[in-house]
């Protein structure tokens, strides 16, 4: 259970990155929807896991994006530790969060079933009434 301290540290830790991310990362590389959805510090502060969702259909482009966020994550520490007000800023770790590209090709699953059983559905000849 994360203490009181460690919780306000991650809210300015996700504030702070998602904002760097969204308005002062100038890279190419950087496409598609970006999202921190979780961030998790250590006890001591000193480290922060930041989860991302990073919302694309094409699997490279989610590749070339993450890593340009890892390849800024200096830039983006640099940013944080000017909104800091605790003596230490957080070592970032970036993590893909897989939960919101679970739960879309959930979604794309049962859209194509869906799509099939209405298929199915008007194929199938209409009963008549004979009785």
């Amino acid at each position: 259970m994360a203490s009181r301290r460690q919780e306000r540290v991650a809210r300015v830790v996700r504030e702070s990155v998602s904002d760097t991310i969204a308005n002062r990362l100038n890279d190419p590389r950087i496409e598609g929807f970006v999202s921190v959805t979780e961030v998790d510090v250590s006890a001591d502060l000193r480290n922060a896991d930041v989860f991302l969702s990073i919302i694309t259909d094409d699997e490279a482009v989610r590749r070339r994006t993450f890593m340009a966020i890892e390849h800024a994550a200096k830039h983006i520490r640099v940013q944080l530790s000017q909104r800091m007000t605790s003596k230490f800023c957080p070592r970032l770790n970036f993590r893909e969060d897989s939960r919101i590209k679970n739960t879309l090709e959930t979604f794309k699953i049962i859209e194509e079933a869906a799509r099939e059983f209405k298929e199915k559905d008007a194929q199938m000849p209409e009963e008549s009434d004979t009785q």
